[in-house]
């Protein structure tokens, strides 16, 4: 491997489609290699997600470079992830550049007659973050985005093959074999790529893969024939990871205790944010949780005693299709039979009653008329809050140490005296944050990440109606744990030899298939 005194290696894991596995095998190599005692840094040029995080110096990048940054054990960087792109609408993002939002592009500009222009200047952001990284750390693992062989989309692409063209990086490619014929999806993404990009793939790895390896060892060396690239390995399915999910949403949950579980609905909005806030529950042994979409049929939403309201990244928007399907009324008698209703960011602004977003920052300008279940209003303003926080959360009478990080635009301003929910510190100064209803039934905060704390999830559990609710999940814990349980599945069935080897530079591919 490289010396700290030269420029990093680097290695670049693209799939033959979005949910190939690339996340976690990059997340698991992070591991592997920070283990063998090298510096390692995980890096994502372009990522299009709306869960995201805060990092060490108050930028956001996306979420799943934040668990790769946990696996390298380094805190979490702008330079992790450059260009981060956050959907406002079905046809537009708010483009992330180094940590800081500087604009929202349309379709028609990303990929249109304008997007030479564009993307030649985020690119040179992109390599730019590259070599700094390279010249911090030992080896820099690369995840691409969808799939290379997306060829309507090659002209100017800097999240897979034109990145690895221009940074002259080494790849791999993988397959899940889970969703069925892993040959033609290794095969055919090979053939639709350049002769310079097939060049540049040097292994194959087939991930998730159930059953008895022998079973495919001919269509191995087949592969291995047709295409010259040595298959690296083939990774067993691995059941009940607790890894943060970049953008899809987890349905899997913990199996239920005896005991009556807390009945928790999560409303699923069309450009719901951090979802990743609901997985302590999802795992929680005592939690039934249900992911209801708002544009379904509130008569056919199960009994809950709990409601969420997560974040959303275009909190108006959101808030009218709620309205438009009924939900208000919906939430309305959910509260009038004692339920209790919980807003989380976007959620929460949701709660008051009116939002102001005059300058149009997350759609078009104007004002929307709250849930009016908190006495507050917000207004929306150029300028994100970006920040990690720790705090004390104070609630029925009892008080706990919380963390977390706020990821908003806009403010929030109560209109009544309340006391705060919780006082959070950051950057040595205490600010107040979130309030709960005179009744006691509706409780909002901005504060993501709040169920990951022990205490804090306990506390909220048993406001929710959770009588002994001491079987909190230590999210942390099983996030480690199943970091560690990949990484070990990773030594013990990639060849990580032949691996190192083709990191280096200038190194011929010498399979004996080779073309």
């Amino acid at each position: 491997m490289t010396s700290s005194s030269h420029p990093a290696l680097a290695l670049m894991v693209q799939g033959t489609a979005s949910d190939a596995g690339k996340t976690t095998l990059v997340a698991g190599l992070c591991r592997v290699f920070a283990r063998r005692g090298l510096r390692v840094a995980p890096f994502k040029p372009q990522n299009m997600a709306l869960n995201s995080a805060v990092t060490s110096e108050g930028g956001e990048i996306g979420r799943a470079q934040a668990l790769q940054a946990v696996a390298c054990g380094v805190p979490a960087h702008t330079d992790f992830n450059p260009i981060l792109l956050k959907p406002q609408s079905d046809t537009s993002a708010q483009v992330i550049v180094q940590g800081r939002a500087l604009s929202v592009v349309e379709a028609q500009d990303f990929f249109g007659p304008g997007a030479r222009q564009y993307k030649q200047r985020v690119m040179t952001a992109v390599l730019d973050s590259f070599e700094r990284l390279r010249h911090s750390y030992q080896l820099v693992l690369v995840e691409g985005a969808g799939s290379p062989a997306e060829i309507n989309l090659r002209d100017n692409d800097i999240a897979n093959m034109g990145f690895a063209e221009a940074a002259d990086c080494p790849v791999i490619l993988v397959a899940d074999i889970d969703k069925g014929g892993v040959f033609a999806q290794l095969y055919g993404t090979l053939m639709l790529l350049s002769e310079a990009e097939r060049a540049r793939v040097k292994g194959l790895v087939i991930n998730r893969f159930r059953g008895d390896i022998r079973l495919l060892e001919n269509g191995l060396t087949m592969l291995e024939d047709l295409t010259g690239k040595p298959v690296l390995g083939v990774v067993p399915y691995l059941d009940n990871l607790v890894l943060d999910a970049e953008d899809a949403i987890v349905h899997h949950g913990a199996a239920h205790s005896d005991e009556r579980p807390l009945r928790v609905v999560v409303l699923v909005t069309p450009r719901i944010s951090n979802h990743t806030d609901v997985d302590a529950l999802r795992l929680h042994p005592r939690v039934a949780l249900t992911l209801v979409h708002a544009g379904s049929n509130p008569a056919l939403c199960p009994p809950a005693d709990l409601v969420i309201l997560p974040g959303s990244k275009a909190v108006r928007d959101d808030l009218a299709v709620l309205k438009a399907h009924g939900w208000q009324a919906w939430l309305d008698r959910h509260l009038r039979y004692g339920g209790k209703l919980m807003g989380i960011c976007g959620g929460y602004q949701m709660l008051g009653l009116r939002i102001d977003d005059p300058q149009g920052i997350e759609s078009a300008a104007g004002s929307s008329d709250g849930l009016g279940y908190l006495p507050m209003t917000t207004r929306l303003e150029a300028g994100k809050q970006l920040r990690n926080v720790t705090g004390t959360l104070s609630l029925d009478g009892a008080s706990c140490v919380v963390h977390g990080y706020e990821i908003h635009c806009g403010q929030s301003t109560a209109l009544d005296e309340h006391a705060p929910l919780m006082r959070l510190v950051a950057d040595g100064e205490s600010q107040p944050d979130g309030m709960v209803s005179n009744d006691n039934q509706v409780l909002g905060t901005y504060l993501h990440g709040l169920f990951d704390s022990t205490a804090a999830c306990n506390a909220l559990l048993s406001w929710a109606g959770l009588s002994d609710s001491r079987q909190a999940v230590a999210l942390d814990a099983l996030r480690e744990a199943s970091i560690n349980r990949l990484a070990d599945t990773l030594e013990q069935h990639l060849n990580l030899e032949l691996l190192e080897q083709l990191m280096q530079p200038n190194t011929q591919q010498g399979h004996p298939h080779e073309q």
